[in-house]
């Protein structure tokens, strides 16, 4: 890594901060003076109108900073990407897009980062036992992939500081894995995310003033979609288990482990309840906590030290070359764990 790339890694990050932080009052003010926001209701955990619009100044930096300081020919799909996700947050925000017209959106921008940016996932190298994934399959599976990691930190942004926070610890992650990677313009993307999101939560903090909004947290959602695939795709090369298979699906897994399993957790057992699996609800982590008397700030306490938990487990396996799979399993066991325990407890109050 030269200095010059660490020199525009710093950039990348102080250039999201800056414009995330500048804009934010901004956008609040804007919010208020023309009532644009989430009101309270009965599936919300605030009260009255807050501004929900957060989501702008964070896509107004992650593009800046990622097409000022990344190369313009490896970002432009991207970038097109981001508009496009952006444009339809902002339809969402403000007058309430189906659920299935969301899928449908996010299918289409899912494909054309695959087949015009080449983010497809085409091995699972050796995990579970496949390696190399048919074309059709490939483009299949890796839809499923972006679909359901945009969803999971969708539905992740539920109190005060949670996405924000949880998305700077992934960020952070994924953009020193890019540069052990040796790849520049996805380390960019990933530092211009945590950027953004430090000065997202100045101000998303409890009690907060401005949420993300699906503007926000579809956009930060297909930023981690993109860096999960990449790292899958092209994997940790440094930093291969004793049984020579790849790192990139178990970190992946990793450092998105809360939203990813709290979603497959809250698909479940809706569907179990025979539930529509893609409506709203009160059912996720944060929302258990809640219930369990823990306000905005303990909760959201709580459910980082868990993702730090998680990456502390991760750690351990790797330096121990524990067996891909072995290890997957652990990070999904022990994410199921935590996620029930507050279920426990709250039918045991009952």
């Amino acid at each position: 890594m030269t200095v010059i790339s660490e020199t525009y890694y710093v950039l990348a990050f102080l250039s999201s901060l800056f414009v995330s932080v500048i804009l934010m009052p901004f956008i609040i003010y804007i919010s208020k003076k023309h009532q644009l926001g989430a009101q309270s209701d009965s599936r919300s955990s605030h009260e009255g109108l807050i501004p929900n619009l957060g989501g702008i100044p964070i896509a107004i930096a992650i593009i800046l900073s990622s097409t000022l300081y990344g190369e313009l020919d490896a970002v432009r799909v991207m970038t097109l990407c981001f508009i496009f996700t952006f444009v339809l947050g902002i339809l969402d925000d403000l007058s309430e897009i189906s659920a299935y017209k969301k899928l449908f959106s996010q299918i289409l921008i899912s494909l054309i980062l695959i087949i015009y940016g080449g983010l497809r996932i085409e091995s699972f190298h050796g995990v579970l036992g496949f390696y190399e994934l048919p074309y059709f399959v490939s483009i299949l599976f890796s839809v499923f992939v972006f679909v359901v990691i945009t969803n999971g930190y969708n539905l992740i942004d539920g109190i005060d500081g949670l996405a924000s926070g949880l998305g700077i610890i992934g960020a952070t992650l994924f953009g020193f894995c890019a540069i052990l990677m040796n790849q520049y313009n996805m380390a960019i993307l990933a530092f211009s995310l945590t950027g953004a999101l430090v000065g997202f939560l100045k101000f998303n903090y409890h009690p907060a003033k401005i949420f993300m909004g699906d503007t926000g947290s579809l956009l930060i959602g297909l930023v981690f979609s993109i860096l999960a695939v990449n790292i899958i795709k092209h994997g940790i090369v440094e930093f291969n288990n004793v049984d020579g298979k790849d790192l990139g699906p178990f970190l992946a897994i990793s450092f998105l482990a809360l939203p990813l399993f709290d979603s497959l957790r809250v698909f479940l057992v809706r569907c179990r309840r025979g539930e529509h699996p893609l409506h709203p609800g009160k059912d996720h982590i944060h929302h258990n906590l809640l219930k369990l008397g823990y306000n905005h700030k303990k909760t959201s306490f709580i459910l980082y030290f868990f993702a730090l938990i998680i990456i502390f487990l991760t750690y351990i396996l790797i330096s121990f070359n524990i067996n891909i799979n072995y290890s997957i399993a652990l990070i999904a066991l022990t994410s199921y764990l935590f996620l029930y325990v507050p279920v426990y407890k709250l039918r045991r109050k009952k």
